[in-house]
């Protein structure tokens, strides 16, 4: 990861501090909209669900640190760490997932407004490049049979050119129970069956299984060709899934997992002792853009592939789209969920100009400036509003 240092354009000569944040929210999703003393904007967004209660975070907790501050806009990477190094450290007290939540809103919308002043998109302002990315289409359901499940990733293989796909296995949190008898080994079957030997199939098993039973469960997703075993036990019982991940080690098949870790302790330990193949951050549960990068840089060095978690079709895959495009070990492939308005009803027309569109199984990242995307002004229309300002 090479982070450019840019020359941000100024504001006619006014300091470019911050002077405004203002949140939108919903139970769902919210944004978080940055003014400088000179009216320079951005939009980032903060972590899905209950982003209204993280709202109320945000004024409380990160707001009151950062207004007023000047901001190095030529050194976003380095300004951007120490913002959050200084919110962490007054609230000290509160080293959970909050925090993070709301700092992502923060975090994105300033890479948001150095990306405006450039005229450049963040993929650019972080080394990267911009044009097409491969993705994974990926399921969310369990209440699928697999010969339904198996019938609609076919259905997308064959409209959008997917090549690589991800379904659902066990219980969500199921405490060693499977959805319903049986329907891990049989969707394994069926989905692999369906789609064939030419495309790469995966599995989530959201945190369901013991280490033994994990293990077995292992075995059988190898004898059908899956590649890739995602959060096979309780993500808070990491010595559980670093048993699955040394017994597998021998065979084809890659344990993947940290989505729901936001600290860096945790990070450390899973790479330290080899807890699992794969990386999987989230870019608003990591606390923003600018944490996962920190991150991508550390798993470099210690040689591991980052492949992060991006479960919606909010601002949370568009950063990971530009991320994707910057880091020399990111993972081959972006997450794409398939879920429509009678899963996420709250994803659609969240954005202007279908930003999200797949082409041959691809992505594409524009040369539009900061994300690339325009929040729909219906949202606002709907939203709870609240702001912090300068007096």
């Amino acid at each position: 990861m090479v982070v450019m240092k840019m020359r941000i354009k100024k504001c006619g000569g006014r300091a470019m501090k911050i002077a405004k944040l203002e949140s939108f929210s919903t139970p769902d999703v919210g944004f978080i909209k940055i003014t400088t003393l000179c009216g320079a904007t951005g939009i980032g967004q903060m972590s899905t669900y209950h982003a209204d209660i993280t709202a109320q975070i945000f004024h409380r907790q990160v707001a009151p640190w950062v207004l007023g501050r000047e901001l190095d806009l030529d050194n976003l990477y380095t300004e951007a760490l120490d913002i959050a190094a200084l919110v962490h450290e007054r609230e000290h007290k509160y080293p959970g997932s909050y925090v993070r939540r709301a700092m992502a809103g923060l975090d994105t919308a300033l890479w948001d407004l150095a990306g405006k002043q450039a005229g450049l998109p963040v993929a650019r302002l972080i080394g990267g490049t911009t044009g097409q990315l491969r993705a994974y289409a990926s399921s969310m359901r369990r209440d699928i049979t697999p010969v339904d499940e198996a019938a609609r990733l076919c259905d997308l293989r064959d409209r959008y050119g997917f090549d690589a796909f991800k379904f659902r296995i066990g219980a969500e949190c199921g405490r060693g129970e499977d959805e319903w008898p049986g329907r891990s080994e049989d969707i394994m079957k069926t989905v692999s069956h369906a789609l064939g030997d030419d495309v790469v199939r995966m599995v989530d098993a959201n945190s369901c299984w013991g280490a033994a039973r994990a293990i077995e469960i292992g075995h059988m997703l190898v004898d059908n060709g899956i590649t890739h075993y995602e959060e096979p036990c309780p993500y808070w019982e990491p010595d559980a899934t670093r048993a699955v991940t040394a017994a597998l080690a021998p065979l084809d098949i890659a344990v993947t997992g940290g989505e729901q870790d936001c600290d860096l302790r945790h990070w450390h330990d899973m790479m330290n002792r080899h807890v699992v193949d794969v990386l999987q951050p989230d870019v608003m549960y990591m606390g923003g853009l600018t944490p996962t990068l920190h991150l991508a840089k550390i798993a470099a060095e210690q040689g591991y592939v980052v492949t992060p978690h991006a479960a919606n079709l909010s601002l949370v895959t568009m950063c990971t789209m530009h991320l994707l495009l910057a880091i020399n070990n990111a993972g081959p492939y972006l997450e794409y969920a398939i879920e429509g308005a009678d899963y996420y009803p709250w994803t659609q027309d969240l954005f202007e100009n279908d930003p999200f569109a797949v082409h041959d199984g691809k992505v594409t990242i524009t040369e539009e400036p900061g994300w690339g995307v325009t929040v729909n002004p219906a949202f606002f229309d709907n939203a709870a509003y609240a702001v912090s300002e300068l007096d």
